[in-house]
Parts: structure tokens; sequence; C-alpha cells
């Protein structure tokens, strides 16, 4: 396992720990964090702890095709229950994924510094949410850093049903549409399954994500 310093660079991803933990320590920069997103890596951790980088063996994505839209959820859609914008409200998107309960977690990795960096790669047009609204409040939406030709996502929030699920089906959408190559979810859930996400080999994602 690598210790950063000052120095911009990380190992390479053989270097990773059986958990998935590439490297430790240095900071929240936006050239580390767009030198960490192209290389595969993203921080997680929490607020007692440094900085750690992640590149687990095992990454969890979307290839387009596989786009799983239930019936219920094409009702939804067509309902036009929601308005849906996208990059209009960053800051309030990751506020409320920081705030958001998550089951089997006593709390959140998204920490205040996260918040402020993840903004001002937001100023740079580095990172961009998805924003789901009802009656004009926002009950739901993602945020993640865009790479051009892929869409890490980070995070999701929903305060009412299915809203995030909107957010993730439009956001894939686009992507499709505009050529992109896949939409990296990092890591296995129940509910990005259930949306076609599948696993696949780090050296696969590796290789997908360079350009």
């Amino acid at each position: 396992m690598y210790f950063l310093s000052k120095e911009l660079y990380f190992p390479p991803s053989t270097q990773t720990s059986p958990e998935g933990i590439l490297a430790i320590g240095g900071d929240l920069s936006p050239e580390r964090l767009l030198l960490a997103y192209q290389n595969g890596i993203f921080p997680w951790f929490n607020e007692d702890e440094p900085i750690l980088w992640w590149c687990p063996e095992d990454r969890m994505v979307l290839f387009f095709e596989d786009l799983k839209i239930s019936k219920s959820m094409r009702n939804i859609i067509n309902q036009k229950k929601f308005n849906i914008t996208f990059n209009t409200a960053f800051r309030e998107v990751i506020t409320h994924c920081k705030k958001a309960f998550r089951k089997g977690q006593e709390g959140t990795w998204i920490t205040n510094e996260m918040v402020e960096a993840y903004c001002k790669l937001n100023t740079l047009g580095i990172a961009k949410s998805v924003e789901v609204w009802q009656n004009n409040q926002l009950v739901g939406g993602l945020y993640g850093i865009d790479l051009g030709h892929v869409f890490c996502g980070e995070s999701m929030f929903s305060t009412v049903s299915n809203a995030s699920k909107v957010a993730f089906i439009y956001l894939a959408k686009q992507l499709e549409f505009a050529g992109y190559r896949l939409l990296d979810c990092q890591v296995y859930n129940d509910h990005l399954a259930s949306l076609g996400c599948i696993e696949i080999d780090r050296e696969d994602f590796l290789t997908l994500i360079k350009n």
C-alpha cells in the first residue's frame, strides 16, 4: 500500500490491497482527483480517517445496452411525475447525498472536505449532477465525474420513491446518446444490479476508460 506525498502520482493498480485500497494520504485537489478518476481510482474514507484511494478488483458498471427499465418505471416516466435537469444544482445534490441514510452504514463518506472538493470540480466543468424535481422541490439526484467518454458516478439520493432511479435512467440515456462508453458505478449493490449494472474485472475496466 502506497503512502502519497505532495507529488502528483498514484502507483499502478497491481499494488492494490486485497480490500481494494491502492494508496493513503495526499489531498483532494482538482488535479489529484482528476488524475485518480482517469486511472480508475476514487477516494472513499470516513471523517476521522486519512484519505483512502480505492481501485477494487471488481468494478460495477453499466453498459448502456444492458439498462433495465421495469414496466412500472416506464409508467412513472411516461406519467411525467418529475422534472429533470442537468447540472443546475450541484451543491444541493451533493449535500442531499451527504445527508442520505444508507442501510448498513453508520455515517457518510461524503465529508465536508469532499463536498468542497467536488463543488470546486463542478465549477471547473469536471463534476456534474442530475436533479429530479417534484412540485419545485429537489427530491432526487446524483453526481459524478465526467471524463468525456466515461461518467464516474459517485452517489445518488432520493427523498421520494423512485426519484434516484429516474435520475440514473435519465443520465444513462443521455450518455448513450452522446456516445459514452459506459457509466462507472464503482462497487456492487442490489439497487444498481436491478438497473442492469454488472461487475467486470479491474483490468478490463481500466482498458475501457483509457482514451
